[in-house]
């Protein structure tokens, strides 16, 4: 039987005969690239039979069950009778772990879904999970280390997990009492009332003082009530609602944690990215752009983003700043020539002057050459561009990092903008409010005076490509909620709605087993 490519590749030499137990296990895995990589570096022989690898199996499990401090669904990771002091050499347990292995491998390192597929602007591709070093680490040094360098180490996603066991401790044991929906306020009675009670006070919320009868709602048990609401982020006005009762009794996770557990996956998904290195930070939602060092923000400036409109959004990716170009021409994406300036020039061949008529080899062709009736949005055969210029739709600077979406940034004509709230008003493309000052930035890898550089290039009033001696990472991200230098939570609108769709994706996820 011929392996799949990865699992050849990765055997150490040629081998006509397997045995029964490898050719199964070569079978099983062949579906799975990382599992067929890492058997075929390990000979096809089993990692996780015998007593000699029960470390593996311990460390295995152990990490397993940390899934609901990652925000992960446990109930994805079935280990039904798997027990680490097991020493059954059946292939069947075999292949058991190493499913196991491959899917909190994936989700906790590179996210529960594939980012791509939660929305048509998410162009974000993650990182591979190395499984041939896994495999180097959990057989040949320390498991329990192989598997604890899987999830993200960022500082961001430490606090995010800080953040998620404060929420968890709000949730109830499974044996307090079920609280009824319902109203409950000063004055009501009953049973349920005591369930109420109980509930709270197991997971720390008793009222101050102790009741006459545990079945009444009194000030104290208000009082509780209110603590709860204040610490679950709900309003602490005292009454238990269908909201509160909810979230008492574990069936809403919150916005609060739903937020939480939607940073910590946007994290997985740059998991192998070095956020420590130098780098350009664009937060889509927060309209905000950085360079960064060693986790810190040496430089901000304001941005504004694309439209929430399908067609204009500014997508979520990385790529590499390789270029800073004084003076750019304006080469007006085919979509925005179509619909935003084709019907003008039928109307008025010479309307819309500040912009060239140009054909497919950069040439200008003179307007009155052109019938424009004869064309439509689908077939308009000619590009138009904008000389430099202070008015130049890109302004006097932008700023490249070549990709299949065209999307950049820039300076631009249109200061207004950066003074308003929302600032999702462009095309696709980040308009830069301190542009100037990030061209020095970006080019101090240049010049010892990179400001003297830019302005000798920019004072030409001609368009020039300065390749960066220095490029570094730019990361377009979607963070409504990370946590800032002081540690604190900071929250942005989720301008796009993607959390939604994030969060629908992961739910998919959780509830599905796959």
């Amino acid at each position: 039987m011929a392996l799949i490519p990865a699992l050849a590749a990765a055997m150490p030499a040629p081998r006509l005969d397997f045995s029964e137990a490898e050719m199964e296990l070569a079978q099983t895995v062949a579906g799975d690239p990382g599992l067929a990589a890492f058997y075929g570096a390990h000979g096809l022989q089993p990692v996780f039979l015998g007593s000699e690898a029960e470390a593996r199996r311990a460390a295995l499990l152990t990490a397993v069950a940390t899934a609901p401090s990652h925000g992960l669904p446990p109930a994805r990771y079935d280990v039904t009778g798997l027990s680490a002091g097991e020493t059954a050499r059946d292939i069947t347990a075999e292949l058991r772990y190493a499913r196991l292995l491959s899917r909190w491998a994936n989700d906790v390192s590179n996210g529960l879904v594939d980012p791509q597929r939660t929305d048509s602007m998410n162009k974000r591709s993650v990182i591979p999970v190395d499984m041939a070093a896994l495999l180097k680490g959990l057989t040949g040094g320390d498991p329990a280390a192989a598997l604890a360098s899987l999830p993200p180490h960022d500082p961001a996603y430490l606090r995010l997990q800080e953040m998620l066991a404060e929420h968890a401790a709000l949730i109830a044991p499974a044996d307090a009492p079920v609280v009824a929906s319902g109203l409950y306020k000063p004055g009501v009675t009953g049973p349920e009332v005591a369930n109420l009670r109980a509930r709270l006070a197991s997971i720390g919320f008793a009222a101050p003082t102790a009741p006459a009868d545990a079945q009444v709602f009194d000030e104290g048990l208000g009082q509780a009530v209110a603590r709860y609401q204040q610490a679950a982020g709900l309003p602490d006005d005292g009454i238990a609602g269908p909201k509160t009762v909810a979230r008492l009794n574990g069936g809403d996770a919150g916005p609060d944690v739903r937020r939480l557990m939607i940073a910590m996956e946007r994290l997985r998904w740059l998991n192998g990215h070095d956020l420590n290195a130098r780098m350009v930070w664009v937060n889509i939602p927060s309209y905000m752009a950085e360079i960064r060092e060693n986790g810190q923000t040496v430089f901000d400036t304001r941005v504004v983003v694309g439209k929430p409109d399908p067609d204009w959004e500014t997508p979520e990716f990385s790529d590499v700043m390789e270029f800073v170009v004084p003076n750019p021409r304006w080469n007006v994406p085919q979509s925005i020539a179509a619909q935003s300036y084709l019907s003008k020039l039928r109307a008025n061949r010479y309307a819309v002057a500040h912009l060239d008529v140009v054909d497919r080899k950069g040439r200008i062709v003179p307007r009155d050459q052109i019938d424009f009736s004869k064309y439509s949005d689908k077939n308009f055969p000619y590009r138009l561009r904008q000389k430099p210029s202070a008015d130049n739709a890109l302004g006097l600077v932008k700023f490249m990092f070549p990709n299949p979406w065209n999307i950049y940034l820039h300076d631009t004509p249109s200061k207004g903008l950066f003074g308003n709230r929302d600032r999702a008003a462009s095309h696709g493309c980040v308009r830069v409010a301190k542009p100037f000052e990030l061209a020095y930035q970006l080019l101090r890898g240049n010049s010892a005076d990179p400001k003297a550089l830019f302005h000798k290039v920019l004072d030409t009033g001609e368009e020039r490509w300065l390749k960066l001696d220095e490029p570094l990472p730019i990361h377009l991200v979607y963070f409504t909620a990370i946590p800032g230098p002081d540690g604190t939570l900071r929250t942005y609108p989720d301008t796009y709605g993607r959390d939604a769709k994030v969060w629908a994706a992961m739910q998919k996820a959780a509830e599905a087993g796959t």
